[in-house]
């Protein structure tokens, strides 16, 4: 691919899933790698392992949601190399479960994580490339952000979010020469399904009922890559999320069956 050679890279949420496996794939690539993610162990798991295989890479312990974490981050990556190419805002979690049964401590865990997370490293990232004059801001959403996703109202609400900061930043940033993707996947094998907390219901039920199977972590990251390369504004797969999206844009309604099936199927589980 060769467009990420020498390249500094910062990738948040990068010790598990989707963050970890587009640090594994830049540093295959010769980038710069800044790993950081809330989990200090895991980081430095990633980080051994790069350097061994020849790449270049360091640990950063963050708080994504935590705005002092964020610009601590970005300055100290600036004073280090002097530069950021890249900033994959990847750091995400999940609460699923009726809307009824969530508190606002729920939403405000997600919001923090998911929404605020993305809109520091974004402000932060963006002042710098706007004095540089060039980068590429990368904001890792899902296809929850393009059609929604019932049962996890509070996660599609952030992805929303992250979809509607990212395409209109885009605009903004391009006579700046600064570049910004979002990245809309469907389901995807990472650390998130792991963690997430799921209200009433039976975690290990709602896997064995998803209505598509997950993709393998490191072909999610090459179609990323791909797609940052070729500076693409809405990076979505597989192919199957990127035909619902086009029949939701097509005729909303065309994926109420699904949205209710969905529901149905969840509070099938719940009264189990």
């Amino acid at each position: 691919m060769n467009n990420f050679k020498e390249k500094v890279a910062i990738v948040t949420g990068a010790a598990s899933g989707i963050g970890r496996a587009l640090s594994e794939a830049m540093s295959r690539e010769k980038a710069i790698v800044v790993a950081a993610d809330i989990n200090q162990e895991g980081v430095e798991e990633i980080v051994s392992k790069t350097r061994k295989e020849g790449g270049r890479a360091v640990p950063k312990r963050i708080d994504v949601s935590n705005p002092e974490d964020v610009k601590k981050l970005i300055d100290d990556t600036v004073r280090e190399y002097g530069r950021i190419d890249y900033i994959f805002n990847n750091a995400g979690l999940s609460i699923s479960g009726e809307t009824h049964d969530l508190t606002l401590e729920h939403w405000q865990k997600v919001i923090g994580v998911n929404l605020m997370g993305v809109i520091y490293g974004t402000t932060y990232a963006y002042s710098v490339m706007v004095k540089q004059q060039f980068g590429h801001i990368v904001n890792i959403a899902s296809l929850a952000g393009l059609i929604g996703f019932p049962m996890n109202t509070p996660y599609a609400t952030t992805k929303y979010g992250v979809v509607g900061l990212s395409t209109s930043l885009r605009e903004e940033g391009a006579d700046l020469g600064i570049k910004v993707s979002v990245v809309c996947p469907g389901y995807i094998d990472t650390g998130i399904f792991d963690a997430a907390i799921m209200l009433n219901v039976d975690k290990e039920k709602i896997m064995d009922n998803l209505p598509f199977k997950l993709m393998e972590v490191k072909k999610a990251a090459e179609l990323i890559l791909k797609g940052v390369a070729r500076n693409k504004a809405i990076i979505t797969f597989p192919f199957y999320a990127g035909l619902l999206w086009r029949l939701y844009r097509l005729h909303p309604a065309l994926l109420n069956p699904l949205r209710r099936k969905t529901v149905k199927e969840f509070r099938a589980l719940r009264a189990e």
